[in-house]
């Protein structure tokens, strides 16, 4: 069998504060096979986004890993040097944030933001950077990308900042892409369409994908997998047709009961 990709064991995250730290995400453990996307799904404040921030090592205090190991490529990320994990991100583990507006520099061209990966990574600079950042863009399917690398966020769209911020989290070929609600931000004929370019570019790259969502719709979609989140544990796990069909947790027959039409 294939070695996975990542193997997220035991994580538990908590919230130091008084009378006492609060659990946020409570031994949680996952994997993700090279080219697979699994389908992290559970109402907002379940702990998903804390989880993918506990996996990049990008907690804000008081939050902190309590316990738990992280095997990506077969280091566990929480026990790397904080200089060997800059390289990993970005270069290795890509997060896409879920709203563009903020994790984008409003006072830097889009082209340049996009070269600054490449650059910051040792992978390109100066013309070659700027270059392969119009050839992203074109990639996202961008219209008139030599144009556009040069216009600031403020001047996309909401689903062609999306778009930017995929080119971003792709520019350095990892092999695990974080996707943190790519599409809440945006409205349902958008969400189909960035939806449409993350299943074609896995496709193309042979991306693994940790899709963070509320959306079991999406999930259904995209994921060959799906974790169940409840309450920062996770309630139940397997292949999306089977959690689908027989899903034996009250909690994920809940979310699969507030799917339009289903």
């Amino acid at each position: 069998m294939t070695a996975p990709l990542l193997d997220v064991q035991h994580l538990t995250v908590v919230f130091d504060g008084a009378p006492a730290p609060v659990t946020a995400v409570n031994d949680v453990s996952f994997q993700i096979a090279p080219g697979e996307t699994l389908g992290l799904v559970g109402e907002s404040g379940s702990g998903k986004s804390v989880t993918a921030f506990a996996i990049l090592r990008l907690l804000q205090r008081p939050g902190r890993v309590a316990g738990g190991t992280v095997l990506f490529e077969g280091r566990d990320l929480l026990a790397l040097p904080e200089r060997d994990m800059r390289a990993v991100r970005g270069a290795r583990i890509s997060l896409i944030f879920q709203e563009p507006a903020t994790a984008l520099n409003p006072v830097m061209r889009v082209g340049d933001q996009i070269a600054e990966a490449l650059t910051v990574h040792g992978l390109a600079s100066g013309g070659e950077a700027q270059a392969r950042a119009v050839e992203l863009l074109e990639a996202v399917r961008i219209t008139d990308a030599p144009r556009r690398a040069r216009d600031y966020p403020h001047q996309l769209s909401g689903g062609m900042r999306q778009r930017v911020m995929i080119a971003i989290a792709l520019a350095c070929h990892p092999p695990l892409v974080i996707a943190d609600e790519p599409t809440t931000a945006l409205d349902v004929t958008i969400q189909a369409q960035v939806l449409e370019l993350l299943r074609e570019l896995k496709a193309t790259y042979n991306l693994a994908v940790l899709l963070i969502t509320h959306d079991f719709g999406v999930v259904a979609e995209m994921a060959d997998r799906v974790a169940v989140m409840y309450k920062g544990s996770l309630v139940e796990q397997g292949p999306v047709r089977q959690i689908l069909r027989a899903p034996a947790h009250d909690y994920t027959r809940n979310l699969l009961a507030s799917i339009p039409g289903r």
